[in-house]
C-alpha cells in the first residue's frame, strides 16, 4: 500500500522482531480465515468481516481501516483488507458483489499488535481457474519465495530485485512499477522503499540487507502491460489493458540466521 518516502531505516532488535513475529501470527491467521471463505457465492464484504473479527479477537487494530488517501477528495481507506479481483493489481475495496467461478482474488490485510506492525497479501483461485491465471499465481508466489531465499545470500536488495524481475520476464509476464514495498515496524510504512525490480534510482540508493532490517516484500505481477490506472473510487488499481494480476507478500526480518518470515502461520515456521 502507497510509498513512503525516503529517510532513515530503522533497524529492529531480536526482542522487538519477536514482537512483531506476534502481530504477524495475527495477520496469518486472518488470511487462513479468508482461505476457508474464498469460494464461488462469497463476497469480498464478508471476507472483510471475518478479518476483522480475527482482529478484534485479540485486539489488534487493522492497519488499513481508515488509512489516509494521498489524493485530495478521496475518503479514508472504509475496510480492514485490500480485495482485489481478476484485474485489480492492489487497494480493491470489499463489497457485495458475490466471487464467482474463475476468479482470482487478492487479499492483503495487516493489524498492530502491541504497537508492532505485521503485513501480508495472497492471491487466491475461486473455483476453477483458467490455466493463464493458475500460472500466474504459481509465478508471483515463486517471486516472493525465490525473493526471501535471496535475502540470504545477497547483501543488497538491488540484487533480490534483479532475481526477481528476471524471473517473473523469464515466464512471459511482468512486474508492476508503480507499486512497491516497504519497510516496516511500529508504522505499517517506514523506510525504505523495496521495489521488485531493478533501477538507476534503487543502484543509487540501494538496501543494505543487515540484520534487523524489516522489510514487507511484495511482488506484484501482471500477465500483460505493467502500466495501471485508477477506478473511480480513487483507491482500486487496475491493469490498463484489463488482464490479470496476482500480489503475494510476507512481512520478513533479516537476522544473524539469515531472513526470518514474521507473517508465516505458526505450523509453518
Amino acid at each position: 500500500m502507497l510509498r513512503p518516502s525516503r529517510s532513515i531505516i530503522k533497524l529492529k532488535s531480536p526482542r522487538e522482531i519477536g514482537l512483531m513475529r506476534e502481530a504477524g501470527k495475527v495477520v496469518a491467521e486472518a488470511l487462513g480465515r479468508v482461505r476457508e471463505l474464498a469460494v464461488p457465492g462469497a463476497t469480498t464484504a464478508e471476507l472483510n468481516d471475518a478479518v476483522a473479527a480475527v482482529f478484534r479477537k485479540y485486539d489488534a487494530t487493522p492497519l488499513f481501516l481508515n488509512y489516509p488517501s494521498p489524493t485530495k477528495g478521496v475518503r479514508a481507506f472504509p475496510a480492514v483488507i485490500c480485495a482485489s479481483v481478476n484485474d485489480a493489481v492492489v487497494h480493491g475495496i470489499p463489497s457485495r458483489r458475490p466471487l464467482q467461478d474463475g476468479d482470482i482474488i487478492s487479499v492483503d490485510t495487516g493489524c498492530r499488535l502491541n504497537g508492532w506492525c505485521g503485513d501480508s497479501a495472497v492471491t487466491l483461485a475461486i473455483g476453477e481457474v483458467t490455466q493463464e491465471h493458475g500460472k500466474l499465481l504459481q509465478v508471483t508466489r515463486e517471486t516472493l519465495e525465490l525473493s526471501i531465499r535471496a535475502m540470504g545470500r545477497c547483501e543488497y536488495w538491488s540484487e533480490v530485485a534483479g532475481l526477481m524481475e528476471r524471473y517473473v520476464k523469464s515466464q512471459g509476464m511482468h512486474v508492476i512499477e508503480k507499486f512497491v514495498g516497504h519497510g516496516i515496524g511500529r508504522d505499517m510504512h517506514e523506510e525504505p522503499q523495496v521495489p521488485n525490480f531493478l533501477s538507476k534510482a534503487l543502484r543509487r540508493n540501494d538496501i543494505r540487507l543487515e540484520p534487523g532490517i524489516v522489510l514487507a516484500v511484495e511482488p506484484m505481477v501482471a500477465l500483460g502491460t505493467k502500466h495501471v490506472k485508477a477506478l473511480a473510487d480513487g483507491w482500486t488499481i487496475v491493469t490498463k489493458d484489463n488482464r490479470g494480476a496476482a500480489h503475494f507478500e510476507h512481512t520478513v526480518a533479516m537476522t544473524a540466521d539469515g531472513p526470518r518470515i514474521l507473517t508465516l502461520p505458526p505450523d509453518q515456521e
